[in-house]
């Protein structure tokens, strides 16, 4: 070669020692490398094979080489061993191959990338004329391969940290509670989306900010502080995790939110802290339902007491051997008894459907239900059961008949009377019913106190019992909640009209035709 060819290699090996340890792209640094090699020894093609991890070799970039002799090399690399031996033995093979497919034409240099030993990869440059590669070139491709082979390790340790990096990332974005990965001065570093959700706010407003900061307190919560488990409770390597509960308040003027954090501390080899995982959990259906258990306790305990004293009651003074009742006595004592046991079986069944709701649903019975007969066999029975009440039903003249299940809609009408009757001492009840586009809607009105308009809102859930009614007027809070859980398994939506200032009016609409549903 020329002298001053010989000078650019030397040069080329000075600018690849900078220039490849600064690119990490393992593509864009295969390029180079092999762009450099087939420059500094006059090469017109080439490619790199790399070892995969299984063993198996690949052709992972090549340039100036025929598409069919590409993919005829690379079917003969498969079956290249993947020991250092085997690997090193082909290079020959493959120089003596394409030398007999040119007909000589082609002449060509191999060289192992190697790193502590270890093969990961080879280097292959080709001439097309006839030149034998000389020691020289055989030296300079030697002393680049072992810098392209750390290199390239280095690109693929790289490759690799990235995508755990991208995997983790994924993985702390799928988990449904909020998860912050903190600094041992308690400064965020890291936080995924669902405690973004939980404080309304985003990455770029929480990274490098105090924890203290952005995990404020409505008041004092339960357990202890993460300051002084830093301070205290985590000397000397001592990893247990530690629970807080409370409310927390988010960035934006609304409710706070009940919360659990567990805090997970990272220490290295050396009992060093060097990391505190918070994981925060929204738990305000655990609050929920810690509040309906006692919710259902409260109305169970007060609402059997009553009826199972007042059977108890009249049944032991029927029992009394030292007075005679009259037949009038007898009879009015076996009414109310009867009347009580009637109001046990209707609580038992509302509680019943309640908890059928709460475990999986009630499958809904559908069949042709025409809503004007069975909407006045209602109002004649209800009719009988007070004096003080009117019951008037004004509905349509084209009021269609409706894909529903009997049994249901009359359960959900019954318990809409069973209120207004309930909470109107008498007059007017009146149930209005008319066609509304595919709906059919159903109104009833009474002439009662009528809904505080705090309450509106809360009416529907379960147990809910308005402060103001509570106190004087018997009932469990599960008529309306059973109605609107109805309501929606068959498609349509209930609502208390707040329009109406004279009384009460609860709407409700059922498609005409309802798809199949489960009540839930």
């Amino acid at each position: 070669m020329l002298p001053d060819h010989r000078v650019r290699q030397r040069e080329y090996l000075l600018e690849i020692s900078r220039a490849l340890t600064e690119e990490l792209n393992l593509n864009t640094l295969l390029s180079r490398i092999l762009h450099i090699a087939i420059e500094m020894l006059g090469g017109h093609a080439g490619f790199i094979a790399l070892a995969g991890n299984s063993g198996d070799w690949h052709i992972a970039i090549n340039q100036g080489i025929p598409p069919a002799l590409s993919t005829y090399l690379e079917n003969w690399l498969v079956s290249v061993s993947s020991s250092e031996e085997g690997a090193e033995a082909r290079i020959p093979e493959i120089n003596r191959m394409l030398s007999d497919i040119s007909m000589g034409m082609i002449s060509g240099v191999g060289i192992a990338m190697k790193v502590r030993r270890s093969t990961i990869g080879q280097i292959f440059v080709f001439r097309n004329y006839r030149a034998s590669f000389s020691a020289n070139d055989y030296s300079i491709l030697n002393s680049f391969a072992n810098q392209a082979a750390i290199a390239v390790r280095n690109a693929r340790l790289y490759t690799q940290v990235s995508r755990q990096n991208l995997r983790m990332a994924a993985l702390l974005n799928s988990v449904a509670d909020g998860i912050l990965i903190l600094s041992p001065d308690l400064k965020i570093l890291q936080v995924n989306h669902a405690f973004e959700r939980l404080v309304n706010a985003t990455t770029e407003e929480l990274i490098n900010k105090d924890f203290d900061e952005v995990v404020r307190w409505s008041k004092p919560p339960k357990g202890i502080q993460l300051d002084e488990a830093v301070k205290s409770q985590w000397h000397w390597g001592a990893s247990k995790d530690l629970f807080l509960e409370g409310d927390m308040l988010r960035g934006s003027p609304l409710d706070p939110i009940p919360v659990e954090i567990t805090y997970a501390p990272l220490f290295s080899d050396e009992g060093e802290l060097l990391n505190i995982i918070a994981s925060v959990r929204d738990i305000t259906r655990f609050r929920e339902a810690e509040e309906l258990k006692t919710s259902f306790i409260s109305v169970i305990s007060h609402e059997l007491k009553t009826p199972i004293a007042l059977i108890k009651g009249y049944a032991s003074t029927l029992r009394r051997e030292d007075v005679e009742w009259d037949k009038t006595m007898v009879n009015e004592s076996l009414r109310v008894i009867e009347s009580e046991a009637d109001r046990l079986t209707a609580m038992v069944e509302d509680l019943l459907d309640a908890t059928r709701l709460q475990s999986g649903g009630i499958t809904l019975h559908k069949t042709e239900v025409d809503l004007t007969a069975l909407i006045n066999d209602l109002s004649k029975k209800f009719e009988l059961q007070s004096d003080e009440h009117q019951i008037s039903a004004n509905l349509s003249d084209d009021l269609p008949t409706v894909i529903a299940d009997e049994t249901r809609v009359s359960q959900l009408i019954s318990n809409l009377l069973t209120n207004a009757f309930k909470y109107s001492e008498g007059g007017s009840v009146q149930i209005n019913g008319k066609k509304v586009g595919e709906n059919v809607q159903i109104c009833v009105t009474d002439q009662g106190k009528g809904f505080d308009p705090v309450d509106v809102p809360y009416v529907f859930n379960r147990f809910y019992r308005s402060n103001g009614v509570a106190k004087t007027t018997k009932g469990t809070g599960l008529g309306l909640y059973l109605c609107q859980s109805i309501v929606k398994a068959h498609g349509g939506r209930i609502w208390v009209d707040e329009s109406y200032h004279k009384g009460a009016r609860i709407c409700f609409t059922l498609p005409v035709n309802a798809p199949s549903q489960t009540i839930s």
